[in-house]
């Protein structure tokens, strides 16, 4: 029996990984195990390892590791030597990591210098940030690639990786986003006292290589989410270098009536007011991967996630407060498209993953990577 850890560190990778840990754990071919740190255990975020264990997974290991949005590196260092010691104790087959965070970083360096395979989910991807870096460093450090597109492979194998030990499997959060499968929009409203009728999301991150204009840009956001007089459901950005500063501006939202403001979402639940929402302003990945499955318009504002998507729901705009605003007057006028065409899969990553675990092709990759030159 092949023994698998999941490595999360995020309510967002959580999202992206839980279909997978699921079909996995429910096999008998597979002894799955869970290694939850970072934001999980923040209770500033709402201590998101709750959700993951509401989830009704087993064998789940917490491990905290968070010593200050302004020390990431610090925060590398410390993850690797605790998940070194936790994988030194558990003797993996396989480590699975998503993503560019840190955490991921870790996950990734500790099993290549200890001979384990290392699969990346959402590998090949681009953005305008250091989560760019953080992630094609993973991408170098992994024996394994599980990307969500054909454009992804291409730039893994332009990076020199081996196009055999890459396959395309889709973005795993769209097995979650059948609204079928969703909670109904009013216990979703209940359960977090939401009292608007119509509303939009509101989700804003640090770009850590923009951190001197961090505080002017978090001034503007807010600006505009009180100027526009519109109903917002304002959710905590990453503990990030410029959190803090995001934070602070949100201060002068917590009395506004149209504003609530939340440090996290249960996924599905925010998977479900997202469905229904008017339009998404910020710039979270979930204005360029899940809103566009729903139709619904995004407003990506700034460089975070530049050159990332280029779907016909999103429309790009610069932190200048006059054109955001009037973006938001005009969001009800985006084109859209009904060709039920995905750049991100089509909702089966998780029996694609499990297909390819159960391949002996799969476990043959070898744990000694030599660069593939073109």
């Amino acid at each position: 029996m092949k023994k698998i850890v999941f490595l999360t560190g995020t309510r967002a990778d959580f999202g992206k990984l839980k279909s997978l840990i699921k079909i996995t754990q429910e096999s008998l071919k597979f002894d799955i195990q869970i290694f939850a740190t970072g934001m999980h255990l923040d209770a500033k975020y709402g201590l998101t390892v709750n959700e993951i264990y509401k989830s009704g997974f087993k064998n789940i290991v917490t491990f905290q590791n968070h010593v200050g949005a302004e020390h990431m590196d610090r925060t590398l260092a410390k993850t690797i030597q605790g998940f070194s010691e936790y994988v030194g104790i558990q003797k993996p087959d396989l480590i699975v990591v998503h993503g560019d965070r840190v955490e991921a970083l870790a996950g990734a360096i500790v099993g290549s210098l200890n001979n384990i395979l290392v699969a990346h989910i959402e590998g090949g991807e681009i953005s305008g940030t250091i989560d760019e870096l953080i992630r094609h460093s993973v991408s170098k450090l992994s024996h394994l690639h599980l990307v969500s597109n054909s454009q992804a492979k291409k730039r893994l194998i332009q990076m020199g990786e081996l196009e055999s030990s890459i396959f395309v499997i889709g973005s795993p959060d769209l097995d979650l986003m059948n609204p079928q499968k969703l909670p109904k929009l009013e216990d979703v409203k209940n359960y977090y006292d939401i009292p608007f009728d119509e509303y939009a999301i509101a989700m804003f991150h640090p770009v850590t290589t923009e951190y001197e204009a961090i505080k002017a840009q978090s001034k503007i956001f807010v600006d505009v989410l009180i100027e526009s007089k519109l109903n917002y459901i304002v959710i905590y950005p990453n503990n990030d270098l410029g959190t803090e500063e995001i934070l602070q501006e949100y201060k002068r939202l917590e009395q506004k009536d149209h504003i609530k403001i939340f440090p996290s979402l249960r996924f599905e639940y925010f998977l479900r007011l997202l469905k229904e929402s008017k339009f998404i302003i910020g710039n979270s990945s979930a204005g360029v991967r899940e809103a566009p499955f729903y139709n619904v318009p995004t407003l990506n504002l700034g460089s975070r996630q530049n050159k990332r998507s280029f779907g016909n729901t999103i429309l790009n705009i610069t932190l200048e407060k006059l054109q955001i605003l009037k973006a938001i007057n005009n969001s009800n006028k985006l084109d859209f498209r009904n060709d039920k065409i995905s750049e991100f899969g089509e909702g089966n990553s998780d029996s694609l993953f499990l297909e390819l675990l159960s391949s002996n092709k799969f476990w043959e990759v070898n744990c000694q990577k030599q660069f593939q030159d073109l």
